[in-house]
């Protein structure tokens, strides 16, 4: 893989999905809507879906300690595609997929990646799903992401989402479905930091459906500069179940922040809670790392840092 790859293609994957050469197990690599590089294993196959604008993901039952990456970069400024990629994941399996989409736009025209990716997670699975976006190039031009996932889970199931975006993309709307049979339970792991004039709305709209089943949604997030951000996140509690959202965020110079957690409860024993909190770095903390020798720019860095560490 590395001697296939320009330089900013290799950084770009490293960036999204911490490849730095081929990776261990399955994987497709996507780069500019052509696949770069595909490997299945023996429980693990992935193969183009039938419209031919994607991928499918077959694992089989019981395959433990495995896992998929299927990155995607684009360098080609004015390129747009939207992509679907369905995973079907077998009974008692507990694997790791890896996806995440780089944009690096040095021209004037938009460029931007849809990725719609579904989820069928089988009885007594666990799935950790990590998604990373990132943005770079001189250009003028947008660089926009808009993913959708939708998660279907079966009994007793675990899925575990960290979705993470830092730094270089204009525009993004996340958009997330998920919905729980008894005993499943789904967590989500946001961490966002936008500047500029950059936009990101995160939407999470969980149904809690089978009896013991379980979401906690927690979102991290930094707003610089003139920048935009909404969580708007949802659970329904149509059964005896336990739900959590939690939105925290520092808000600094112009930005803006508009937390909207919803709770809907349809059931006598459904147990739902929210959490909000929006505010700025406190005084203090800048003061106590500037005793230490750090400047304030330095001091806020560090506290960025491990704010969404």
């Amino acid at each position: 893989m590395e001697n296939a790859l320009s330089d900013l293609q290799q950084k770009l994957f490293g960036e999204v999905a911490d490849l730095h050469g081929t990776p261990s197990g399955a994987y497709n690599l996507r780069a500019d809507g052509k696949v770069l590089s595909r490997s299945s294993t023996a429980n693990i196959d992935i193969k183009t879906n039938s419209q031919n604008n994607g991928i499918e993901i077959h694992i089989k039952d019981n395959t433990k300690n495995e896992s998929v990456h299927i990155p995607v970069i684009l360098t080609q400024t004015g390129h747009m595609e939207v992509v679907h990629n369905d995973f079907y994941i077998g009974e008692n399996c507990d694997v790791l997929i890896v996806a995440g989409c780089g944009i690096d736009n040095c021209g004037d025209q938009k460029t931007e990646h849809d990725g719609i990716h579904t989820f069928h997670v089988g009885k007594n699975s666990k799935v950790r799903y990590v998604e990373k976006h990132f943005g770079s190039g001189e250009g003028t031009g947008e660089k926009i992401l808009n993913p959708v996932t939708e998660v279907f889970q079966d009994e007793n199931s675990v899925m575990e989402m960290e979705m993470v975006q830092i730094r270089g993309v204009d525009s993004t709307y996340r958009r997330t479905i998920a919905n729980l049979k008894a005993n499943a339970k789904f967590v989500v792991k946001e961490r966002l930091l936008t500047h500029d004039r950059q936009k990101a709305l995160s939407v999470y709209k969980i149904s809690l459906d089978g009896d013991g089943s379980s979401a906690d949604v927690v979102s991290r997030s930094i707003a610089k500069d003139y920048s935009y951000q909404k969580l708007d996140a949802c659970i329904s509690g149509n059964a005896r179940c336990n739900g959590h959202t939690e939105c925290d965020s520092i808000i600094m110079d112009h930005g803006t922040i508009l937390a909207v957690p919803s709770l809907e409860a349809n059931h006598v024993d459904a147990a739902l809670i929210h959490e909000a909190a929006i505010g700025k770095i406190a005084g203090e903390q800048l003061i106590k790392l500037m005793t230490l020798g750090l400047d304030e720019h330095e001091a806020e860095d560090q506290i960025i840092s491990g704010f969404l560490g």
